[in-house]
């Protein structure tokens, strides 16, 4: 499971130091890979191995995500993620599940997790979803997202180009929005197709592909600016050409 190394997934918080993560993971052994996978990227890591310790954790600590088993002793993560959110605590979830059902799934996103992975799990998308998290909690208190000249109002669902609004299909705007919330970083194909259809089962996976090049040829018509990068293999990247 544990793939250490991915273009681009050494993440910093920017100025601020380390970004911080909790893991409340009840397998030893699941805790000390995670742990190790992730402070060789750099991270700021605090493990708890049941429920209770994670929510005392949780409630003290100043942490940018929190990666959390759903089946743990002592506090069950649905009921440890319901009570961070009474809390008023918005720090993002991202649920860790051996069940795989899509019940299960609403479950723990209803109960106020942003995210969930199914074990077994790869690491490298592991990281990718953490970015994710990471970066769009950081840029919650903003509703524009910029790339050039490319300016994303994320309350109003309106792109602009140079001032030109750009005219986008619901898909094309979360597909967007899913690459202007990680500016410069790769966008893993599954990470995207979660976030913007729901499921693999959704789309045949070229699906993608011709969603990308709709996008591609709306936001780059008439400039020659290319700012959609496709990194073959594992997704796609918006960036600044320099």
């Amino acid at each position: 499971m544990m793939q250490h190394h991915f273009p681009g997934d050494i993440v910093k918080s920017d100025g601020l130091g380390k970004v911080s993560i909790l893991i409340v993971e009840d397998e030893i052994n699941m805790a000390t890979l995670l742990q190790k996978g992730l402070e060789d990227q750099n991270y700021s890591v605090t493990v708890a191995h049941n429920g209770t310790d994670g929510l005392a954790l949780a409630r003290k600590g100043n942490f940018d995500a929190i990666v959390l088993d759903v089946i743990l002793p002592g506090l069950d993560g649905r009921t440890l993620t319901m009570m961070l959110r009474a809390d008023k605590n918005e720090t993002p979830i991202i649920m860790l599940t051996a069940r795989d059902t899509m019940e299960n799934i609403v479950d723990g996103l209803d109960a106020g997790a942003e995210d969930y992975l199914t074990k077994p799990f790869s690491f490298v998308e592991l990281l990718a979803r953490l970015r994710s998290l990471v970066r769009r909690g950081a840029k919650s208190q903003s509703d524009i997202l910029q790339v050039a000249d490319l300016v994303l109002d994320t309350k109003r669902f309106i792109a602009t180009r140079a001032g030109v609004q750009i005219p986008l299909t619901k898909k094309e705007y979360f597909l967007l929005e899913s690459l202007m919330q990680n500016p410069g970083h790769v966008v893993l194909r599954s990470e995207i197709i979660r976030r913007v259809w729901g499921s693999a089962d959704s789309i045949e996976d070229s699906s993608l592909d011709v969603y990308i090049k709709m996008l591609r040829s709306k936001i780059e018509s008439g400039t020659s600016e290319k700012l959609i990068y496709t990194v073959r293999g594992f997704g796609y990247k918006l960036i600044q050409a320099k």
